[in-house]
């Protein structure tokens, strides 16, 4: 009976720590704050022939620059997206304007 009570509170002390650690790998393999390594751009044609641009993992409430067959500063919603529509060109790259990130954006196809 005392290897089975020692074996419970084995298991009690072990489980938490097994159910922390990937947690903490998570966090760790995070963004640090002001960086936007998951953030993504794309571009699509509209039904009118002009070009919609938009970007998703951004810094929220910061100011991005777009460039390309069309340039321009937007901001961000509190999300981290962008969203503009009737563009003249299907070419551009994106950076934030601290310079955390710079990114070509991936045509879609439907």
């Amino acid at each position: 009976m005392n290897r089975t009570r020692r074996l419970a509170a084995l298991t009690f002390l072990v489980a938490p720590a097994l159910a922390v650690g990937p947690a903490l790998a998570a966090q760790a393999s995070a963004a640090a704050p002001g960086t936007a390594p998951r953030a993504a751009c794309h571009v699509e044609t509209e039904s009118n022939g002009k070009y919609h641009l938009w970007g998703e993992g951004f810094p929220g409430g910061t100011k991005v620059t777009y460039s390309g067959s069309a340039s321009g500063t937007v901001s961000t919603d509190k999300s981290g997206r962008f969203d503009l529509g009737g563009l003249s060109g299907s070419t551009f790259v994106v950076k934030t304007n601290s310079g955390t990130a710079k990114l070509t954006c991936g045509m879609v196809q439907h």
